[in-house]
């Protein structure tokens, strides 16, 4: 039996390739609209189809310009709703300000917290995002959350491309030591930990690594590379015993300031991101693959219209229970 609402698929500005990769998944198109950046840097959206009564889901992640792309987002969503659209799903691959999320200091804004509340006061019934960076921010919001991750299908790239064999999962601090025995769980390979001590959004120093790594292939994961700190920390690993080969694993590829420099080191052997992101050609680099979130993405989107259980994904996803 069809669906009453229809499924409308829309994409902002930030990475309308992933959008149209999920729309060709599905088997749809993407609607049609236009973002103008005005003179003033002011921002207009408008949408050029009927969208009432409709079950919309807009694709925008939220990487540089941080700033741009979240309003684009916010009037999105301002758009949809006052169009009438029966559902209206802010699918934000990548969550701005994610790092972001508690009062560290005190007399801090908990700018995570702003987005959620704009995104939902706004208009927004329902969020998907991958690899947050503090699983905490989905209390942040009074309406569903989908959690979803690129892991499983990094996991599946290691063991297709025979990267697993004397591997051994890292994790560049304890609060990602969750995700990584999660991840090592999928993989079936083992684990260690990095200690790390940060002193501030730009500076962070490992003392030493928890865990065996004698004579093995790092597997380094993270869910953010932007200026590259956790690359800083590769020599305390070798010399912890490691060997020379290490891969890196991370879903947002933000990678600002010297990031990319910084993956020349010859101990560094691939560097596998996802798609969250759209990589412009001036933040490519021959180490550096992409691999697509595109179908699971899909997948959940297509399970979210038809009001069907999304457990069956989320169970493959790291930190699942």
């Amino acid at each position: 039996m069809a669906k009453y609402h229809p499924l409308r698929v829309f994409s902002g500005g930030a990475n309308r390739p992933l959008a149209e990769d999920v729309v060709h998944i599905l088997g749809t198109t993407l609607g049609d609209l236009t973002i103008t950046h005005l003179p003033d840097s002011e921002i207009h959206v408008q949408i050029h189809e009927p969208v009432r009564g409709e079950d919309v889901f807009v694709i925008q992640p939220c990487a540089t310009p941080v700033n741009d792309n979240v309003m684009e987002l916010l009037l999105l969503i301002d758009a949809f709703r006052r169009a009438s659209a029966a559902s209206i799903t802010a699918v934000v691959p990548y969550f701005p300000y994610g790092r972001q999320e508690r009062m560290a200091k005190g007399r801090e804004a908990i700018s995570a917290k702003v987005v959620a509340s704009a995104l939902e006061m706004l208009g927004a019934g329902r969020v998907m995002y991958f690899d947050v960076h503090a699983a905490a921010i989905q209390g942040f919001f009074n309406i569903p959350v989908d959690p979803l991750s690129a892991f499983p299908t990094f996991a599946e790239y290691f063991q297709r491309e025979g990267l697993a064999e004397d591997a051994v999962i890292v994790s560049p601090d304890t609060g990602r030591a969750k995700l990584a025995s999660r991840v090592s769980s999928i993989m079936d390979i083992p684990m260690v930990m990095m200690h790390k001590r940060r002193a501030s959004f730009k500076s962070a120093k490992v003392t030493h690594v928890v865990g065996d790594i004698q004579d093995r292939r790092p597997i380094v994961i993270d869910d953010v590379i932007a200026g590259g700190s956790v690359i800083d920390s590769f020599p305390v690993l070798l010399e912890a015993g490691a060997r020379p080969e290490i891969c890196v694993a991370i879903t947002h590829p933000v990678l600002v300031g010297d990031s990319l420099k910084k993956l020349d080191a010859p101990y560094i052997q691939r560097v596998i991101v996802s798609n969250t992101i759209h990589l412009p050609p001036e933040k490519r680099h021959p180490k550096i693959e992409v691999v697509s979130i595109a179908s699971v993405l899909a997948q959940v989107i297509q399970l979210v219209y038809e009001e069907k259980s999304i457990t069956p994904v989320l169970r493959k996803l790291p930190g699942a229970r």
